[in-house]
């Protein structure tokens, strides 16, 4: 099964999220990351196929699927949860007080999923804030956009491509390794 390095901003409504969603896939097109026109290579249907200057934005481009059937960018325009898929120990702290609130914390994404919030009240403080404000121990995001590089994980993106990514949607972003 390919990996998966997915980006996310750090907000769980996007405003605008698939205008924005275009505008950085017109920008990753213009910069060869990958392809302008979708094909079959997602891991679920259609995605933008790998292209030659994704090279320039990863630390080990050996490491890139060229080639492979799975290789493409999927941009995901509904609420999703973002963990990695294995060994997550759902821990999270509380940004104000600095405890542990993670299993009250998940818990809460029985009204987070359907859009009934996009915050979450530290129990132990009472500090509310949107769940991504919350600080987590192992890279996650919940978000209504999410940007999936079917099979890049282990190529890793370097710092600067992330902080131009962030910088193009205007809003922090977490990177989550599935």
């Amino acid at each position: 099964m390919p990996t998966q390095s997915i980006i996310v901003p750090r907000i769980s409504s996007f405003p605008g999220h698939e205008r924005k969603a275009q505008q950085i896939l017109r920008w990753l097109a213009k910069r060869d990351i990958v392809e302008a026109l979708p094909t079959t290579c997602g891991r679920s249907g259609m995605a933008y196929a790998i292209a030659r200057g994704a090279s320039r934005v990863v630390e080990a481009a050996e490491w890139l699927p060229f080639g492979q059937p799975i290789n493409g960018l999927e941009v995901i325009y509904r609420r999703c949860i973002y963990t990695p898929t294995e060994g997550f120990l759902e821990e999270a702290g509380c940004s104000e007080c600095r405890q542990e609130v993670g299993e009250a914390l998940f818990e809460s994404l029985d009204e987070w999923m359907p859009g009934e919030t996009d915050n979450f009240t530290c129990p132990l403080c009472g500090h509310e804030d949107d769940i991504n404000g919350f600080l987590f121990l192992q890279p996650c995001g919940f978000s209504n956009l999410g940007f999936i590089f079917n099979g890049w994980a282990q190529a890793r993106f370097t710092s600067s491509f992330l902080e131009e990514f962030a910088e193009r949607l205007g809003y922090p972003v977490a990177v989550v390794e599935a």
